[in-house]
């Protein structure tokens, strides 16, 4: 019995010492979200994490946003932009290698980049990242999609879609590196607002980003 009892204090012992999952809380004024990073894209966690840590995601503005489509932020030059400024150029200086796997279903944490012949690679922006809204999309669709792209989604992967939505056209082409895992309907809200000629909202929508222990 005190064998047992023994084994049972260890056991507990253990699970209360693992260490607990970092999370990315993610504050606006329209309410927050918190974002799981991918332990299967190591390159784009460890720099997300990095930049949160060090505060370079303050007061940055989501600069992009279309509804139906995604919410884009992450450009150092957002911060403290004056209305009229075209934003969307700017970054830390590096580029990330691509890690490209993971889908695009609504909620998903995603990393903008230069598209064109020009980056061939597919290489990721050091800062910039987009969170999916997207919309629902029939599996017929979803199967023309994986043909062209040479994609094979598993029964799961359509219900998704079909169910939750996202922007599947951008499978294959960009790095998803995480996914919110609470706050959805702040994405809806955050897309609802209105915007000017080239995406960017009227009133700025700022952001400020730190770790959470799950």
């Amino acid at each position: 019995m005190i064998k047992k009892l023994f084994l049972i204090c260890t056991v507990l012992s253990i699970i209360s010492c693992a260490p607990k999952q970092e999370l990315v809380l993610l504050e606006t004024d329209y309410g927050n979200m918190k974002i799981s990073l991918y332990d299967s894209t190591p390159l784009h966690r460890d720099n997300f994490k990095k930049l949160v840590k060090e505060g370079f995601y303050n007061d940055l503005l989501f600069h992009r946003i279309i509804k139906g489509f995604m919410i884009q932020g992450g450009d150092p030059k957002s911060k403290g932009a004056d209305a009229s400024a075209r934003l969307g150029g700017g970054g830390p200086g590096y580029q990330i290698d691509a890690e490209i796997g993971a889908y695009h279903f609504k909620g998903t944490l995603a990393a903008a980049r230069t598209g064109g012949p020009s980056n061939p690679e597919k290489r990721s922006s050091g800062s910039q990242f987009y969170i999916v809204q997207g919309r629902q999309t029939p599996a017929m669709q979803l199967q023309q999609m994986a043909t062209q792209k040479g994609i094979k989604y598993s029964p799961e992967d359509i219900a998704r879609y079909e169910t939750d939505g996202g922007t599947p056209g951008l499978d294959a082409d960009y790095t998803v590196f995480g996914e919110v895992i609470e706050g959805m309907d702040i994405i809806d809200k955050i897309a609802a607002v209105q915007t000017a000629p080239g995406d960017r909202p009227v009133n700025d929508v700022k952001m400020k980003l730190s770790i959470v222990k799950k």
